[in-house]
């Protein structure tokens, strides 16, 4: 039976009197993994970040992980909700070693000494950085990782705080083909253990993601096409959410996009 990880009923957000998102209808099942795409300044970071419980709709109601938004402890919640993005990489301290920032993942915190670790924490750290091919960093300070590097270290600190929501905001931002594939690999792989985390992956282009199951796609700020990514993830949505000609193929259930012709 389908349980809902996310449920959002006509969710919208206004800043200074403009609307810049909505209205919202989602639904987003358990073992789900979603495409969220769109320009820039299309809504993704607005809807990522309630979904993140980091802001409240302004109207309507969103529900994570059963929880209302805006009728809840929010700092319970995070607790629930792992994060991979350049902008938690950011806070966190680039002098903490690998292994100990892994760790941080236990309780949602920004530095290991604010947590107590026994042995069988730090094993299974350890083993999450090996799955996810960073076994050979985790002794070294997370500032000297490689941008990819960092991401997939972020991706077993959200692993290891067994996390029932993942979101993923631009992973693969800054990162280089060797580190984009290794990240993508690493998520397909994730999908496929059973107690994998349901995803929600923000992408500004198709080839950064993973196989996905779902899509979700915004145009200043409305869901201009969301179900099966078979069915969204298509030539004439994208060509109408970017506003120029693009083709899109699938290979080996993942997707890639070109621009088509003369724009």
């Amino acid at each position: 039976m389908s349980e809902a990880v996310a449920t959002f009923s006509e969710v919208c957000v206004r800043v200074g009197g403009r609307q810049v998102l909505g209205p919202v209808n989602w639904t987003i099942e358990r073992g789900q993994r979603w495409a969220l795409l769109g320009q820039n300044g299309a809504g993704k970071t607005t809807l990522l970040s309630i979904l993140g419980a980091e802001r409240h709709p302004t109207t309507g109601k969103a529900f994570v992980l059963g929880a209302e938004i805006g009728r809840t402890d929010v700092r319970v919640l995070r607790t629930r909700i792992g994060h991979v993005g350049h902008l938690i990489a950011d806070r966190l301290p680039h002098h903490e070693r690998v292994l100990d920032l892994v760790l941080t993942g236990k309780g949602s915190l920004l530095a290991s000494w604010w947590g107590s670790f026994d042995d069988e924490d730090k094993k299974r750290a350890s083993e999450l950085l090996h799955l996810l091919r960073c076994g050979h960093v985790e002794e070294q300070t997370f500032g000297r990782c490689s941008q990819g590097e960092r991401q997939r270290v972020l991706l077993a600190r959200a692993l290891f705080a067994k996390s029932e929501l993942l979101l993923l905001d631009e992973p693969a931002m800054g990162v280089d083909l060797p580190g984009r594939e290794a990240l993508v690999n690493a998520l397909d792989e994730l999908a496929r253990t059973p107690d994998a985390p349901t995803t929600v992956h923000v992408a500004h282009t198709l080839e950064e993601l993973p196989a996905v199951s779902h899509a979700l796609v915004l145009r200043a700020g409305e869901v201009l096409a969301m179900g099966d990514a078979s069915e969204v993830l298509t030539s004439s949505v994208l060509s109408e959410a970017y506003d120029i000609d693009v083709r899109v193929t699938n290979v080996d259930g993942r997707y890639f996009a070109a621009a088509s012709g003369r724009w």
